[in-house]
């Protein structure tokens, strides 16, 4: 391999030299042979000329993206390597774009005058000119009026119906459930759940539930039918069945 005499300064970025070296090479794109580019590349930047250079980050940053190249290309053949393949070549064919519509914009402004003037000083106008259709001022001023109210404090009668629900226990729940098995009274998991009960009432019916399953105290098939385990737990006192 030739010794390379020029610098890095001569190069607009990393993707500039790489495209140099292409085509001092006389690849192509599309089939460069990317260990051979990145030793050549490594060779340039790791030079005595190159370290000298105050302004050599990005080309150290393609240089450590390289080597890491390098080290897949190495191994036997997989989808990384494509990868890193198309995105480098990507790049490469983007930047050549690029530069070919720099170059010829360059020569289309050869010989064009140039001239800049100091801008004018234009006077302030705050006058609002927009004309806006009634309804859409309504909704706007409609929507205003709504998020002031939502900053509002809540008042005592919102939060009457929250703290003055009565306490339901997941106990006297539970005994719900085993008083209406014993009696009969249910026989499916849905009938343990009213319309009319209360949210605090249902959602300690369905713990109950969960708890007696736990202990093996009943069970559910399929069918979501109810079965009290160990026969009638319940017991005569005074005519009434307690559980």
């Amino acid at each position: 391999m030739e010794t390379m005499t020029f610098r890095l300064a001569d190069f607009e970025g990393p993707l500039d030299l790489l495209l140099y070296l292409i085509s001092k090479n006389k690849m192509k794109i599309a089939d460069i042979e990317i260990v051979s580019l990145i030793d050549q590349y490594l060779e340039i930047v790791n030079g005595p000329q190159g370290a000298s250079l105050d302004a050599t980050s990005e080309f150290i940053e393609m240089a450590a993206r390289l080597i890491y190249m390098k080290s897949v290309f190495l191994l036997p053949r997989s989808e990384e390597q494509d990868q890193l393949r198309e995105e480098l070549t990507g790049q490469l064919v983007e930047y050549a774009a690029c530069k070919r519509i720099a170059q010829t914009l360059a020569q289309m402004a050869q010989g064009t005058f140039v001239a800049v003037r100091a801008p004018m000083e234009i006077e302030l106008d705050s006058t609002y000119r927009i004309r806006h259709d009634p309804a859409e001022l309504e909704r706007a001023y409609g929507n205003l009026m709504g998020g002031a109210q939502r900053k509002k404090q809540p008042t005592q009668e919102r939060f009457e119906p929250l703290v003055a629900t009565p306490f339901v226990s997941v106990a006297s729940r539970a005994v719900f459930v085993l008083r209406n098995l014993v009696r009969g009274r249910v026989r499916h998991l849905s009938a343990l759940f009213r319309r009319s009960a209360s949210r605090s009432e249902n959602i300690g019916t369905f713990l109950a539930v969960l708890e007696l399953l736990k202990a093996g105290r009943i069970t559910v098939d399929e069918n979501a039918r109810l079965t009290l385990q160990g026969g009638r737990k319940g017991r005569k006192h005074g005519g009434s069945e307690t559980v």
